[in-house]
């Protein structure tokens, strides 16, 4: 008797502009999803305060970034702020064949790719409920200076006007109550997933 092959999995995308939550949701759902595991992606950046490399991301030079994006074994890769970003694909495609649920938190140039690449990924944008909200989970982060937490500012405009004119975005969520946020990806996930 031959096992038969397990379902695929789903590729869940969480973007919007910094400070909207998007990592306190992605957080909540790898907690409350089984068989879910965290895309971990790879940066350039800076470590920031007391981040651990492997869990959030994989901290990499410039010239291994440019090895990778060269190679094709990124899913999707992004610069945002003068670093780069970038999702390997090996991952990916491995919890996807083990039937497990792959949860993305990734920037609006990257939802762009994933939805090329990937159709039948989830695509979530998170908003913030206001602008001032915005101004003040950023301030409130207490990680960054107030020249970046102003650019970020200046981003979001742009990140929400092509989430929503870009059609690559199917779900839009203002996240206002976590609580209330979560449940309404999971209620997405198991819609589309049945």
């Amino acid at each position: 008797m031959t096992t038969a092959e397990p379902k695929r999995g789903a590729l869940v995308v969480i973007s919007g502009p910094s400070g909207a939550g998007k990592t306190s949701i992605c957080n909540e759902l790898l907690r409350r999803i089984p068989n879910s595991r965290w895309s971990v992606s790879v940066t350039t950046r800076p470590r920031r305060g007391t981040e651990v490399d492997g869990q959030a991301y994989h901290f990499i030079t410039v010239a291994e970034f440019e090895r990778l994006r060269a190679a094709g074994e990124l899913l999707e890769w992004a610069e945002y702020l003068g670093n780069l970003y970038g999702t390997p694909r090996r991952p990916v495609e491995e919890a996807l064949a083990r039937g497990e649920v792959v949860i993305m938190e990734i920037d609006v140039q990257g939802g762009a790719q994933v939805a090329r690449r990937v159709p039948d990924s989830i695509r979530v944008f998170v908003l913030p409920p206001t602008m001032e909200t915005l101004k003040a989970r950023l301030a409130g982060r207490h990680t960054e200076s107030a020249a970046l937490q102003a650019k970020r500012l200046a981003e979001a405009d742009g990140e929400i006007a092509f989430a929503r004119s870009s059609g690559h975005y199917q779900y839009f969520i203002t996240n206002d109550i976590l609580e209330d946020s979560v449940n309404e990806v999971l209620r997405i996930l198991r819609e589309r997933t049945g």
